[in-house]
């Protein structure tokens, strides 16, 4: 989009769009914002290349930068003009809630700057370590929305952009600037909790069905006692793989193929859903290989006439139910995006009809005027 003003001649000589025309102080915060991510990139690379259940996160700066850059031309109207393409432009003046809303935005930058220089600290002193990972990710992602915040209360021509679309315009960061918390391992306390807690109710769901079904099965703790060996349900994976990475496309997908706030909430929470389910069915499915073939058989590794060694069944297990998540996401984005044909043409008829009266009214006026 273009906006204008004018020279000292009374001409209007046009404001581009481009990066370079936005003011220095969005620029020097954008080059903030670029250097303390590139610096978490550098943590995180660590957990990247040591844990497979991470390893997604070499993907993690290509998608935030992609859906930067798919959202360009939103945010561009947004600095520029202050609201959406086809969207009310009238700005108002700065009223009290939004220089308390400010002031919280000041509060929570500074409050997350230091958070993220307590994890910078701890790294550059201890090395790679949860707590220090998950600091300087929590940080950026506040440093990065109450930034997004401040720099909004104005448009590139100087103008007051009003508070609902600065909250619109934050809202476009939410992807790029919460997902580095997916890709950086939990505090390790929490993150055993988490392993522990579907690890137990992984082995009773499995427990339970077999048992349903007669098959000669018995449960102590976590591990699963068949008539050939036992079995241990860590050996299936608890699921938190699965689930981090899930999340992280879920995400992805919904930032990227959904326009509303609670279909992205919602397709998040679909890819949870189907993580915890196809989990539940490869476990099953490496428990009964167990009973059929012997306890260790899951660590045996499949070939294939033309790929030859393809990895362990359980590892070829694990990756299969990534890919069935995944496809299942895809499956729900068009049912998130259907719309009724017939609620569309009312609304066209409505407009129609509004039109029309409109018109009438119109005519009506012009009568009485003549009159």
């Amino acid at each position: 989009m273009v906006t204008s003003d004018k020279s000292d001649s009374g001409c209007e000589k046009p404001v581009g769009s481009s990066i370079f025309d936005l003011p220095r102080d969005i620029l020097y915060s954008g080059l903030l914002l670029i250097g303390l991510a590139g610096f978490m990139i550098w943590d995180q690379v660590y957990w990247w290349g040591d844990r497979d259940d991470y390893s997604f996160g070499y993907l993690v700066p290509l998608f935030a930068a992609y859906v930067l850059y798919d959202r360009w031309p939103i945010l561009s109207s947004y600095l520029f003009n202050g609201a959406r393409p086809r969207e009310s432009m009238a700005a108002n003046t700065p009223g009290v809630l939004s220089r308390i809303l400010g002031g919280v935005a000041v509060a929570g930058f500074l409050s997350s700057l230091l958070l993220y220089g307590i994890g910078a600290l701890l790294r550059a002193v201890t090395g790679p370590q949860n707590p220090a990972s998950l600091a300087i990710a929590a940080g950026f992602a506040g440093i990065t929305l109450s930034t997004v915040f401040i720099i909004s209360r104005t448009r590139a021509d100087g103008q007051p952009m009003p508070l609902l679309n600065r909250f619109s315009f934050v809202l476009l960061f939410l992807f790029p600037a919460l997902i580095w918390l997916l890709s950086a391992p939990l505090v390790s306390v929490l993150e055993t909790k988490v392993r522990v807690f579907l690890l137990t109710k992984v082995t009773i769901v499995v427990f339970n069905f077999l048992d349903l079904l007669g098959y000669q099965i018995e449960r102590q703790g976590n591990v699963l006692i068949l008539p050939v060996g036992q079995v241990g349900v860590e050996e299936a994976c608890s699921g938190i793989r699965s689930l981090t990475a899930c999340l992280f496309a879920g995400s992805f997908l919904a930032a990227v193929f959904l326009d509303r706030l609670w279909k992205k909430v919602a397709l998040v929470g679909a890819a949870m859903i189907l993580a915890v389910i196809t989990n539940l069915m490869r476990s099953l499915f490496l428990t009964l290989w167990a009973y059929s073939y012997g306890s260790q058989s899951i660590n045996d590794h499949w070939h294939l006439p033309l790929f030859g060694d393809i990895g362990s069944v359980h590892d070829v297990t694990g990756f299969a139910i990534l890919g069935v998540t995944c496809l299942g996401l895809l499956v729900l984005l068009p049912i998130f995006n259907f719309k009724l044909e017939y609620i569309e043409d009312f609304d066209e008829t409505a407009d129609d009809e509004s039109t029309t009266s409109v018109e009438k009214v119109e005519k009506v006026e012009k009568a009485d005027d003549s009159a």
